[in-house]
């Protein structure tokens, strides 16, 4: 009968065990919402800092020169005299939160992010990719990786021309 009660005590001790640390991978989460509503806060230009740790960092495609919240949506604001639009597709948007074997939370989302530009009028998609780190349900790093070729470019051509167009009429 003992073996029988110790045999029961180490399974429930067992289920217990596994039932606490099983999620390491996950597409809904507290996180993810989190994620979520960052990204809502970005289509609609409100540039809010609540979801950050107060010593976030941000790197936007680099490993150097972090951001704080407050510098990051200082360069969100900052960018907008590009764009005529500019936002997040609401489809084909990927969620995901992993807990790595380091007992780090981290959520990575796939999207696809589309402007118009103020200048010309042309439209330009970009795939995105952002991952984040979390700590008590806070970012405290962000890290956003894109090409943003495309739309250098089509600024340096629009740059080029206005020059052009200047130098036309001083002659």
């Amino acid at each position: 009968m003992k073996k029988i009660l110790l045999s029961f005590a180490a399974l429930a001790l067992l289920i217990c065990a596994c039932q606490q640390n099983s999620v390491r991978y996950t597409q809904n989460s507290p996180e993810i919402d989190t994620v979520k509503k960052l990204i809502a806060n970005y289509d609609s230009k409100n540039y809010d800092t609540s979801m950050y740790a107060d010593t976030s960092k941000t790197y936007y495609n680099s490993n150097d020169n972090a951001m704080s919240a407050a510098q990051t949506m200082d360069y969100h604001r900052e960018s907008e005299v590009n764009y005529a639009s500019r936002g997040f597709k609401s489809d084909h948007q990927e969620y995901e939160m992993v807990v790595t074997d380091d007992g780090e939370t981290w959520v990575n989302c796939w999207l696809q992010w589309r402007c118009t530009l103020a200048a010309n009028g042309k439209e330009i998609a970009v795939p995105v990719h952002l991952t984040l780190q979390f700590v008590d349900g806070k970012i405290v790093k962000e890290y956003g990786y894109w090409d943003p070729t495309e739309i250098v470019l089509e600024l340096q051509k629009i740059e080029a021309e206005a020059k052009m167009m200047e130098e036309e009429q001083t002659e």
